[in-house]
């Protein structure tokens, strides 16, 4: 492989970079790796909660994996739709940087599209969460039984890209790539349209239909959800779909300037600080938004902004929290002291939690500063951060709280974002997508792939 001898290296660099404890903390000796390499060391380490960490029957994410085996829901062999998606994207990484032979990749790819091919799925869409052994819908929750629009959507982003990859005449990628079309074209975007309020529904259930009725209305994270609605080849939707329901008929544009940056879309119930950083990443792992403009937004301008001003709540930490500062910032939706919260600057959403796949994923963005961060965990915190499958979940200093868990949605944005940063690769396979193209197109996009 192009990167093994490399890769034997960095491997046994970490073993050189042994623990020792210091006033009760374990800590790395690092001083030896460069940041090209740290970038790659995380960026394999991560991979592997999508390789070695993978749930075996499907080969596809589990939601969660915890160190410590403590499972309270028994749910170690859920798996996850979007986190999934991003693990497709993860596994042509680890092709790219050596860490897997294209030969291994292909088959695990393979193996996944062949499950999906056969769970459930509600007008083509995919649930939530899946039971990895059966391929049943496992339920997110009271009356989310059924399709799930915005998970599929990472998914079906994640498909896409794999599809661009494997674009040669050999006869079992172009079987993986006629596996991955139809699939594709199952999915009924047109069918979870609210055609009275022209907005698309994120669920459907077979049991009660719509009557969750939870529209899908920016900004937040689900931007591709309306993308790939509008590319889809068989159940596409109208572009006015777009700017009435995303859009709010647009209403979503905005001007709020924390910290000095400014933000021009209406952020959904953070309008004044920006909310949670995976805005800035769930929808761009594929959706290039280097030049990526429309009526509402520049999407690079926003989205690096958006990272700064979090970055700049945590430096000016009005709260108080132990731990935050120039070297140590990032609130966005992962585990928290008690549970899972969305964490974002504010008075009420800021619980002293730094997640690092918040300035991990933001690299594209602010790489000096997530740059900074990568090699401040790693220096100072070692081994009680950094585990087999990269940097755990989240932290509080606050709280003295260091829980050796991961989430597959936290993990894979890292190992995307950072190969986004270095190569290009993820952004230039899923703009390659023609369907993509005329999506945005449609919708009313200017970008540098499209020209």
């Amino acid at each position: 492989m192009r990167y093994l001898f490399f890769l034997i290296l960095l491997i046994n660099l970490t073993q050189i970079c042994s623990c020792k404890e210091k006033k009760g903390e374990v800590e790395l000796e690092t001083n030896v790796i460069s940041d090209d390499s740290l970038m790659t060391l995380v960026q394999y380490r991560t991979f592997q909660y999508f390789w070695e960490g993978a749930e075996p029957t499907s080969g596809m994410a589990r939601e969660r994996i915890h160190i410590d085996g403590d499972y309270p829901q028994n749910d170690q062999n859920v798996v996850t739709t979007g986190g999934s998606g991003f693990g497709l994207m993860a596994i042509l990484v680890g092709i790219e940087r050596g860490f897997i032979t294209r030969d291994e990749g292909l088959k695990r790819l393979d193996k996944i599209v062949d499950y999906l091919g056969q769970a459930d799925r509600f007008h083509g869409i995919w649930s939530h969460w899946i039971e990895g052994e059966t391929g049943k819908v496992k339920p997110f929750g009271r009356d989310d039984d059924g399709g799930d629009l915005v998970e599929s959507a990472f998914l079906a982003q994640g498909l896409l890209t794999v599809r661009q990859y494997f674009q040669n005449d050999h006869p079992s990628e172009k079987l993986l790539v006629e596996k991955i079309d139809q699939l594709w074209e199952e999915m009924e975007w047109s069918w979870y349209i609210n055609k009275e309020d022209n907005v698309l529904l994120w669920h459907w259930s077979p049991s009660i239909g719509f009557q969750k009725n939870h529209p899908i209305k920016g900004y937040d994270e689900t931007l591709i959800t309306y993308i790939l609605a509008a590319s889809s080849p068989n159940y596409p939707i109208p572009a006015d779909v777009y700017h009435d329901g995303w859009a709010r008929k647009g209403e979503i544009a905005f001007n709020a300037e924390p910290y000095g940056h400014l933000l021009e879309l209406r952020h959904n119930g953070a309008e004044e600080l920006g909310g949670p950083l995976f805005w800035a990443h769930y929808s761009y792992l594929g959706l290039d938004p280097r030049g990526l403009k429309d009526r509402y937004a520049d999407y690079w301008r926003q989205n690096v902004n958006h990272t700064l001003a979090n970055r700049a709540w945590c430096i000016e930490n009005p709260l108080g929290f132990a731990g935050y500062g120039e070297k140590s910032w990032g609130l966005t939706a992962s585990y928290s002291v008690n549970g899972y919260a969305a964490h974002a600057p504010g008075e009420n959403k800021d619980k002293g939690v730094i997640s690092p796949t918040a300035a991990l994923s933001s690299f594209p963005y602010t790489p000096e500063y997530s740059m900074e961060a990568m090699r401040f965990w790693f220096e100072n915190f070692g081994e009680k951060l950094f585990g087999p499958y990269g940097f755990y979940d989240a932290f509080s200093e606050e709280e003295d709280w260091f829980p050796q868990r991961y989430l597959a949605i936290d993990q894979g944005p890292i190992v995307v974002m950072i190969e986004n940063y270095r190569s290009g690769l993820l952004w230039d396979l899923f703009m390659s997508a023609p369907e993509v193209k005329r999506g945005l197109v449609k919708l009313g996009f200017s970008s540098p792939h499209l020209n």
